[in-house]
């Protein structure tokens, strides 16, 4: 039988008639198998995740510099046979004339120029459908999450559910602009439309997050008129789920291949197409290859829209 004093100590009456004392904050501190077990096994469900989800990439951007490929591992290094075949700088001219002069003979060339390379093309496109999205999801996130108004949950559902699936808007596209679904202005439009519920749905947890009223009330109380409240105070607060739907909107729209696939008609391909015609048609190291530049191209606009974020939205 125990008792406890008024230190919160706890006596226990032993078997041979002594009295064990067991001190409460000691009891307290006893660690539990959870707390000695729980942390290790996240980390480790968490390396495990991270190696499972990078490996497969680190593999074929390094396989992409082997001249084969017949056992477990590649072998051969390094050569950029592969990687000049997907650039279009394959063949002795690349040797023998300016280098310049060689990639505007190559239209299929991703280094060519932006209006005849598939990586300047994809790059820009997929920019222009972010600029869309930027310019109507962000206040359709801000309306959502800020204002009560009848038909609201309406514009959220409408807003963060996708419109339809690649294939199916590029064919309605066909069919109701048919002279605008083949330009560039058609592939805008409907990246913008595919992807917008990835921005809305990024930005609006950013102001949900935000004491939205009580900023506002500040800023109007300092004499600020609402479309500066709006640009200078809760646009900047909302950087980071801007941003980060900005990097999505991109990085998806760039890899779009069902609307390309079913819209494109003329020019130099879309990235998606690009891919698809090198993986296609080619061995599975030049195809490491194409998808390395996928790669690399992700990381760095993605980089880039970091950087260009975090300094354009700085408040001071």
């Amino acid at each position: 039988m125990s008792e406890c004093d008024d230190t919160g100590s706890a006596e226990t009456a032993r078997p041979d008639g002594g009295v064990a004392v067991e001190d409460a904050e000691a009891r307290s501190w006893r660690p539990s198998p959870s707390g000695v077990l729980g942390r290790p096994l996240v980390t480790a469900v968490f390396a495990l995740t991270f190696v499972f989800l990078v490996f497969p990439v680190v593999a074929t951007f390094a396989a992409s510099f082997a001249r084969e490929w017949t056992g477990v591992l590649p072998s051969g290094f390094v050569t950029f046979t592969h990687w000049k075949q997907v650039l279009g700088l394959g063949g002795d001219a690349l040797y023998s004339l300016r280098l310049g002069a060689v990639l505007r003979t190559l239209p299929e060339n991703p280094l060519a120029a932006p209006g005849q390379s598939p990586l300047f093309r994809s790059m820009w496109l997929a920019l222009g459908g972010v600029l869309v999205n930027l310019v109507v999801g962000v206040p359709i996130a801000y309306a959502v999450a800020r204002y009560e108004f009848p038909g609201r949950d309406l514009l959220n559902a409408v807003a963060v559910l996708p419109l339809a699936p690649g294939i199916v808007l590029g064919i309605a596209f066909l069919r109701a602009y048919p002279q605008l679904s083949a330009t560039d202005f058609g592939l805008i439009v409907g990246y913008s439309l595919l992807k917008a519920p990835f921005m809305v749905m990024a930005v609006q947890s950013s102001f949900e997050s935000m004491p939205l009223r009580q900023l506002e009330e500040s800023a109007r109380s300092l004499g600020a008129s609402w479309p500066r409240t709006f640009i200078s105070v809760i646009v900047p607060n909302a950087k980071r789920g801007i941003v980060s739907g900005a990097i999505i909107c991109w990085a998806l729209a760039a890899a779009e291949f069902n609307f390309s696939y079913v819209v494109f008609s003329r020019g130099a391909r879309p990235l998606a197409l690009f891919l698809k015609a090198n993986i296609s048609n080619s061995s599975f190291l030049t195809t490491a290859a194409a998808v390395s530049v996928f790669f690399l191209l992700i990381a760095g606009v993605t980089a880039a829209l970091q950087l260009l974020g975090n300094r354009g939205f700085a408040t001071d």
